[in-house]
């Protein structure tokens, strides 16, 4: 009986899509996500985080956004995940960088390609999403984790979104890079929409979060930040609350994008 309600909650789940969408000259590939039914439907553009493969926070988060009734588009930058083989690993370039010339041209380069060639690449994948029929196209968010997060304030500050999720966006590098620091900060004072920072507590560093939060409330933007309980017992478990702790903080996350995006 377990076995045949497990495998009926698992077909009622929705189905994921690989799509393919043009940056620049690049062709990318994303995973898509969608509720049931023709639409139109209001979106998140989800960016992910550093690793090579970020399937394990797409796949836990898409059905979650699907089943609030939003579409999820989770593209794929180059040099990473289905998008491997149009350009160079970030992270490979970050270590490079950082075997010229140290920590300091480490952080260079991550500003640089987080700045440029990736955030060109969130932007693409943006176009392509508000231009299908079945979006909503004043009603599409901009949600990412990590490196994901840092993409999320560039979003916000460059994008046409109506809000922004940001989960511990630099809370690996924040401490050692005080240019990204620099970039966040500018980015998220021209934020062209509100943003919601949350963290667990246990995560990395806090820093990220509080600091944005604070230049927001000095610019008169519209944000919200959170800090939850500790998740699991590690920094890195605490990391991972952004895409496996959605059961915490869904709630809180979707009333802040139904403030701020509308509802049907």
């Amino acid at each position: 009986m377990v076995r045949l309600v497990l495998a009926l909650f698992l077909m009622l789940l929705p189905a994921a899509e690989v799509v393919s969408f043009l940056s620049g000259n690049l062709t990318l590939r994303g995973v898509l996500y969608r509720p049931g039914g023709t639409g139109p439907f209001p979106a998140v553009v989800y960016n992910h985080g550093s690793a090579m493969d970020s399937s394990a926070a797409i796949d836990a988060l898409g059905p979650v956004f699907a089943a609030r009734g939003w579409v999820f588009f989770a593209p794929y930058r180059r040099g990473q995940g289905l998008s491997a083989s149009a350009g160079p690993y970030i992270m490979d370039q970050i270590r490079a960088a950082v075997t010229r010339g140290g920590l300091g041209e480490g952080a260079s380069t991550l500003v640089r390609l987080l700045e440029t060639d990736h955030l060109d690449d969130q932007l693409a994948a943006l176009a392509w999403l508000r231009q299908a029929a079945f979006i909503q196209a004043n009603r599409v968010a901009v949600a990412g984790n990590s490196f994901g997060g840092i993409e999320t304030v560039l979003g916000a500050e460059k994008g046409a979104y109506c809000a922004a999720l940001d989960a511990a966006g630099a809370a690996q590098s924040w401490s050692s890079a005080p240019e990204l620091q620099r970039m966040m900060t500018r980015a998220v004072r021209n934020a062209r929409v509100p943003i919601f920072f949350f963290q667990a507590q246990n995560d990395y560093d806090l820093s990220p979060s509080r600091t944005l939060s604070a230049a927001m409330a000095d610019s008169g933007k519209v944000f919200e930040m959170k800090i939850y309980p500790p998740f699991g017992k590690s920094a890195a478990e605490g990391h991972s609350f952004a895409y496996l702790g959605s059961s915490i903080w869904a709630d809180d996350a979707f009333r802040f994008l139904e403030r701020h995006c509308g509802t049907q």
